[in-house]
């Protein structure tokens, strides 16, 4: 296999571009550390983490097979391995099948509630991206797909699913659609060219309004979250920071300029790892 290929392949898994895996795993790691209060087994914490990395590289892939055919007519998209021709639609459902069975083989080492768990998180890896065709709100089908692994991570390390799981679960649920719609923001003008739907398009001219609003609910709902579990002043003091962080990216998106919502989505890895350390700091 040649270097161009191995290059197209890294790209079609966005290896050079590690903010989705990063995002996807800042609320695994809340989940593991809010179900171990503290710091939780090793080998949970390894196969999470390997987890992460090649569920995240599966839905680029399959993103990418999705999005073959209007990549090439979105300016931020085209220069992509498929649209591009350096990579092929087969070698891309190969790819992803491979993944898909790296990832079983990784879920298979954990308990049973978190293998049936795992079926209804493939489902939602491989649905979301066929969904910016039929609904406007594709942003929430990803929501659940990233949320799906807090159910999965509490149930490997305390064998149950807490009411705290879904707590969390709608926690970073509205914290994706806010964070994915600013993202979306940057490709509105092709996504309306080619037909493709996000909230973005649903959102209109009330956008910043309601990304401001899905924040506000997180932050009250991250507020829940540290009173339910009895939480320390660190705790208190990541949600300060987190706050901080909402309203600088509100700034950057005022004017909805393209480059600067995509530095405020970007941004959002800030948040995750804000609120992990609060986590982290206040279960010592």
């Amino acid at each position: 296999m040649n270097k161009n290929k191995l290059v197209a392949y890294a790209q079609l898994m966005r290896i050079d571009k590690p903010i989705g895996t990063l995002l996807l795993l800042w609320p695994t790691l809340w989940a593991l550390w809010v179900a171990a209060k503290g710091m939780p087994d090793l080998s949970v914490l390894i196969v999470f983490i390997a987890g992460v990395f090649i569920m995240r590289s599966a839905g680029c892939v399959i993103n990418d097979f999705a999005d073959r055919k209007v990549d090439g007519s979105v300016t931020r998209t085209q220069h992509r391995p498929l649209p591009s021709g350096r990579a092929t639609s087969r070698e891309a459902i190969i790819l992803f099948v491979l993944l898909g069975l790296s990832a079983l083989l990784l879920v298979l080492t954990q308990n049973w509630l978190t293998i049936q768990l795992s079926a209804v998180g493939l489902l939602l890896a491989f649905s979301y991206p066929f969904m910016k065709r039929f609904t406007h709100l594709p942003q929430l089908v990803l929501g659940m797909a990233f949320s799906w692994a807090i159910p999965m991570a509490y149930a490997a390390q305390s064998g149950e699913l807490a009411l705290i799981v879904w707590l969390l679960f709608i926690i970073n649920l509205l914290w994706t659609v806010a964070y994915d719609t600013m993202y979306a923001m940057v490709d509105r003008d092709d996504d309306l060219k080619i037909g493709i739907k996000s909230t973005a398009i649903l959102f209109g001219k009330n956008d910043k309004l309601i990304i401001g609003l899905l924040q506000i609910t997180t932050l009250l709902l991250l507020l829940w979250l540290g009173l339910s579990e009895q939480l320390g002043v660190f705790y208190y003091i990541g949600l300060l920071i987190t706050l901080v962080l909402f309203i600088k990216q509100q700034i950057a998106i005022k004017d909805r300029d393209k480059q600067a919502c995509f530095k405020a989505f970007l941004d959002n890895n800030h948040v995750g790892f804000v609120i992990f350390m609060s986590l982290f700091l206040s279960y010592l």
